[in-house]
């Protein structure tokens, strides 16, 4: 389980501060999918970045008990001047993981072939996202964070992540933002929707399509 209580994130503007999240109270289980829904600003890939501790919530907690992808979509955790083989090395080690079955997959799955020995900041962002996707399924966590990355690509890549995240990992836990009706309705059976800082949650995904139409 991941259990978020009474999460606020606020940012510094000059002498003010904005506040993106007004007290977010969501869980998490094993099995889950949950759709963000949301308005550009309205705080879905903040919360997917607290989630995922790439960034500190300003107040509140979050309590993990899965093991927590990387937000897929944010790419700040490669090193651009490393190429592909050698984050995916360096990868491997942090997470304690064969480096020969890591390069293996992500070789199979990204399909960048010689692309892979060229330093990632020469990746375009599509580049980047596969690298991303691919990695973090050969390490293989019990919760992924989305952040509109399986819409990248053409339309075989896109299957090919739906096949390996939301079929051969059905018993994973998936928190995915996207703007993308079709996408929310195909892949999650929950729906939580954003709007000004608060949040709804939805075991109706229909009914939160209709929400986030109306904002």
């Amino acid at each position: 389980m991941i259990y978020c209580r009474n999460i606020r994130k606020a940012y510094k503007i000059g002498h003010r501060s904005k506040s993106v999240l007004r007290g977010i109270d969501l869980d998490i289980a094993p099995g889950d999918r949950i759709g963000l829904l949301g308005r550009n600003g309205a705080g879905k890939s903040t919360l997917i970045r607290l989630i995922g501790g790439v960034e500190l919530p300003t107040s509140g907690s979050i309590k993990r008990e899965m093991t927590c992808s990387w937000p897929l979509g944010f790419n700040g955790g490669f090193q651009g001047s490393l190429t592909g083989y050698d984050n995916a090395r360096f990868i491997a080690r942090i997470y304690e993981r064969s480096y020969e079955e890591v390069l293996g997959f992500v070789e199979d799955f990204t399909e960048l072939g010689g692309q892979l020995r060229m330093p990632v900041k020469t990746y375009s962002s599509g580049m980047r996202a596969r690298l991303a996707f691919a990695l973090s399924l050969a390490i293989e966590f019990q919760c992924y964070l989305v952040d509109e990355v399986i819409l990248v690509g053409d339309q075989n890549f896109q299957n090919k992540c739906r096949i390996e995240l939301f079929n051969k990992r059905a018993d994973r836990a998936v928190l995915v933002a996207s703007h993308s009706s079709d996408v929310i309705k195909q892949t999650c059976n929950r729906a939580v929707v954003l709007h000004e800082g608060r949040m709804r949650l939805f075991d109706d995904v229909n009914e939160a399509l209709e929400i986030y139409t109306n904002l």
